[in-house]
């Protein structure tokens, strides 16, 4: 009797070895887009994030106690960026610096939503954690991201006057992209040492944040007849809803839960085409075949606006030494007579009187970047990684993924 039991505590044991093996598997999220999701805060930002009480507690996760930027014991990178075609990887466990970088091998000294994404992904899993993140500045849904099912890119007639956008090159980062997740996933030893294959892996969410490219481009969305009803952005939508099943299709992840990062460049106070085209990004999540698998996070809420309002005194300050410099005439120099030393002289004063020494240290502190790079400020990027891990883990616990 005995001996029977033993051997039934001894089935019990090796079933529950084998059951934890399987949810051991681990869990992959794949982040994509362009300048933004590369991210261009620097890490000298961090202390601004503690000055709000709301944030203080997020940089105690960012940060170790000896002020060094925290490194994840459960969650790996993998990053492809470049610049043109120099194009390589960074890889190893997840911490700062991860954000934009010169050379992809090497620490850049910023960071993008990938830090605190992974950190929270971290936090939430037992399981490893793998993020795979490819990213490129100034890319376009349009042309360098198309998804296959949209056909390849129509160049119009400008185009074809630049001599740009060939059809050669319709879709090339989707490739890029869909490659080098693939590479990955065929040796996640390469980048987590003590991975064991009997693990497996899931394809446990993904993330885009891109956009600016596309919103710009008045040649592949043209302005519409005041009297028009649509939104010129419509198309953004439609290759966002290909690019959406086609990822799922290519990476055999047909409900894997899918997040579109919805630019929030300019905050609440942003012009009525960002806000169209926000409009136009979100629209795929509130189709029938994405309820509750496709999420569109809004970014707007993160946008920093006390830093905003100085930056915009730095760029009346840009804009008057141009109108010095072209001897505007509505600028003191409109006769000419300024030397270069008299112009800087002048706009040495100007700025003086316009921006105040606590506006200056405040935006040292905070910012980093320019505005359309959410002004390089670490906060910002804190939080949206944050908020794209939550979505994900919100779709995930009502059971949207595979």
């Amino acid at each position: 009797m005995k001996f029977s039991v033993i051997i039934l505590l001894q089935i019990l044991i090796l079933t529950s070895s084998a059951l934890a093996d399987t949810r051991r598997s681990v869990k992959v999220f794949i982040l994509v887009g362009q300048s933004n999701m590369e991210g261009h805060a620097r890490v000298e930002t961090f202390d601004y994030i503690g000055d709000d009480p709301a944030t203080a507690p997020l940089l105690k996760k960012m940060r170790n106690a000896n002020g060094k930027p925290h490194v994840c014991d459960g969650a790996w990178i993998s990053y492809y960026t470049g610049r043109g075609e120099q194009n390589g990887e960074g890889f190893g466990k997840l911490t700062a610096g991860y954000g934009s970088r010169p050379k992809p091998s090497e620490d850049g000294g910023k960071i993008g939503p990938e830090f605190t994404f992974g950190i929270t992904m971290d936090e939430q899993f037992e399981e490893p954690v793998l993020i795979i993140k490819t990213a490129w500045g100034g890319k376009s849904l349009f042309y360098d991201f198309r998804p296959p099912s949209a056909g390849v890119y129509s160049r119009t007639e400008d185009d074809i006057k630049k001599e740009r956008g060939p059809e050669s090159g319709s879709g090339h980062y989707y490739r890029l992209m869909l490659n080098h997740i693939k590479l990955v996933l065929g040796d996640i030893g390469r980048v987590i040492p003590d991975y064991d294959p009997e693990q497996g892996f899931e394809i446990a969410g993904f993330v885009w944040f891109q956009g600016f490219n596309d919103m710009v481009s008045r040649d592949v969305y043209p302005i519409l007849p005041k009297d028009s009803s649509g939104n010129r952005f419509d198309k953004y939508s439609e290759w966002m809803t290909d690019f959406i099943r086609d990822v799922r299709k290519d990476l055999d992840a047909p409900k894997m839960p899918f997040v579109i990062g919805v630019m929030g460049v300019g905050g609440e106070d942003a012009n009525e085409g960002n806000l169209e085209f926000r409009e136009a990004m979100a629209a795929p999540a509130k189709l029938p075949e994405f309820r509750g698998n496709v999420a569109a996070v809004p970014t707007s809420p993160f946008w920093d606006k006390p830093l905003a309002d100085i930056q915009e005194k730095y760029e009346k300050v840009n804009q008057m030494a141009y109108l010095l410099r072209t001897q505007n005439k509505n600028a003191p120099n409109a006769d000419g007579s300024m030397s270069r030393e008299d112009q800087q002289s002048y706009l040495k004063k100007y700025e003086a009187n316009l921006v105040s020494p606590e506006e200056v240290t405040l935006r040292t502190r905070g910012a980093s970047n320019a505005g359309y790079h959410y002004l390089g400020c670490a906060k910002t990027f804190a939080l949206m990684g944050q908020a794209f891990a939550n979505a994900i883990l919100e779709m995930r616990k009502h059971d949207a993924h595979p």
